[in-house]
């Protein structure tokens, strides 16, 4: 696939994942074979009591970063579990993610998300594992 087709592929894919693109406002900038950047630019919904970033909204970004990557291809994949970690705070107006697949077996795969901001501030790094199902997309 050339990289427009994978844009357009994981753009059409995901447009499902409501509460991420509509709600969020999460939007996928390039999608490849076991690969994933996103953004969310941060808005008064994304914000908690105390004025920062919710961890909900940051990991609302990881969690579909993470879906567009692994199911990248059409290998149907779930997550299993997650971990979050918050680093740093949000000083910028953005969030941007990036997926790198660590391994990718025939049952099960491994990601590592980073999210930073648009001034290139780490906010948080966020591991998931996924079970590849039978089906695929």
């Amino acid at each position: 696939m050339s990289e427009v087709r994978d844009l357009e592929w994981a753009r059409k894919t995901f447009a499902n994942d409501r509460f991420a693109t509509e709600a969020a406002g999460v939007v996928i900038e390039e999608a490849g074979d076991q690969v994933c950047r996103c953004s969310m630019k941060i808005t008064p919904v994304h914000l908690n009591a105390a004025g920062g970033v919710m961890g909900g909204a940051i990991f609302t970004l990881a969690d579909l970063t993470f879906a567009v990557a692994a199911n990248f291809g059409g290998r149907m994949t779930v997550s299993i579990s997650s971990n979050i970690s918050f680093i740093g705070v949000c000083k910028g107006k953005e969030l941007r993610s990036e997926a790198r697949c660590i391994k990718s077996g025939r049952s099960t795969c491994f990601y590592e998300i980073l999210i930073c901001d648009d001034l290139g501030n780490q906010v948080a790094v966020v591991t998931i594992t996924g079970f590849v199902k039978d089906q695929s997309f």
